[in-house]
């Protein structure tokens, strides 16, 4: 079953790698798990690359940090495909690594490094990662450190982390606010890392595994960074191992993108619809799913009285409908009782959109964990 994942795109050009580039370098990333294990997979993602990806050589550690991020040499183990060391993903594709004996920690950081030979021009990779990359060029995927390293705070090619355990897995459906944008840079502080805590705190729930599959810039419908969340269902949420539950909170980019006068309303409508396709189709894959009311952004980009009234809108049906299996009530958690469209003040980074950590600690807080006790 899934530790850990990060759903994945077309790196924009803002966020491709620096110099020296993949191709003819190690890449050295690193997770931050939710459940342990004794046995893991690692998955490589190829999606949106207009040509092949060759991996000559991939390795998983215990990570030691630091700023040429070193690694426990004595955990460093080699990954192999169908028993080699090398691999060539083709367009479209992923490629599973074999499954490796690993003891793998709850709650702990893994350094996965991996030398590239030949790299396509358009890159799959997750840009909001909130934590540090690492590339150097030449193979370096046993050494130690990377001390001639360049820095980059993306994560690419790297898709998941599958172990061997009991239990189930929680899907995090979501935007940047799920993303973590506002949580600091290598802290783990997103509130999808904070329910993940709080689910291994709790001898109930200690088996549950937290996947998050959260976009920056998300839409559900239409427009936004990445494949929208109804195209991309099937691989980031329906396809992970071991998923039970899904937790959405979607519609925000939607409803702030809506422009033109009276177009807030049909953006409504159209969430709602979708909103059904979505746990239509988790149900029939045997699994529950439970919807999230959108936070408030008065004062934000997406200000104004017809996106609110749509903001409203869509957080009254998530609330009233019956459509979900629960309700998590983001909004009444973030909002300011003093002025309801707006942030807490405590919870706000600035941009009146994004909570800070405070904020996703609230998130987390407020979701009951016998939500996942089946």
């Amino acid at each position: 079953m899934g530790t850990w994942a990060a759903s994945q795109q077309l790196t924009e050009p803002r966020n491709m790698p620096p110099a020296p580039g993949l191709a003819g370098s190690t890449l050295r990333q690193v997770i931050h798990t939710s459940i342990g294990g004794r046995t893991l997979r690692v998955r490589f993602a190829n999606i949106f690359g207009g040509g092949p990806l060759a991996i000559t050589s991939a390795r998983i550690a215990r990570s030691r940090g630091g700023g040429a991020h070193a690694i426990d040499v004595a955990s460093d183990r080699r990954l192999t495909f169908a028993g080699a060391d090398s691999v060539h993903i083709a367009p479209g594709d992923l490629a599973m690594s074999d499954p490796l004996q690993f003891d793998v920690p709850p709650l702990g950081d893994l350094a996965v490094t991996i030398a590239i030979g030949a790299a396509p021009a358009e890159i799959t990779g997750h840009p909001g990662s909130r934590t540090t990359s690492y590339l150097q060029a030449g193979a370096w995927a046993s050494a130690a450190d990377l001390p001639a390293a360049a820095t980059t705070d993306h994560w690419y090619i790297l898709a998941g982390l599958d172990v061997v355990a009991e239990g189930a897995a929680v899907v995090t459906l979501g935007n940047s606010i799920t993303d973590g944008r506002g949580s600091g840079t290598n802290r783990n502080d997103r509130w999808p890392d904070n329910l993940a805590r709080r689910l291994q705190a709790d001898p109930r729930t200690s088996r549950v595994a937290v996947l998050n599959a959260g976009i920056g810039g998300n839409a559900v419908l239409a427009g936004g960074l990445g494949p929208t969340a109804l195209s991309r269902l099937d691989r980031d949420v329906l396809g992970q191992i071991g998923a039970r539950w899904v937790i959405v909170l979607e519609g925000v980019n939607d409803i702030g993108g809506a422009r033109e006068p009276g177009s807030a309303t049909t953006v409504a409508h159209n969430l709602v619809v979708a909103y059904r396709e979505i746990v239509d189709r988790v149900h029939a894959r045997g699994m529950r799913i439970y919807g999230g009311t959108i936070p408030p952004f008065g004062g934000s980009q997406y200000d104004g009285d017809e996106r609110e009234a749509a903001r409203q809108a869509v957080n009254r049906w998530i609330r009233s409908s019956g459509a979900f299996d629960a309700v998590i009530d983001f909004d009444a958690t973030l909002r300011d009782p003093e002025r309801p469209s707006r942030l807490l003040p405590s919870t706000d980074t600035g941009d009146h959109l994004h909570p800070n950590e405070a904020g996703y600690r609230l998130m987390a807080d407020a979701i009951d964990l016998t939500l996942f006790i089946s």
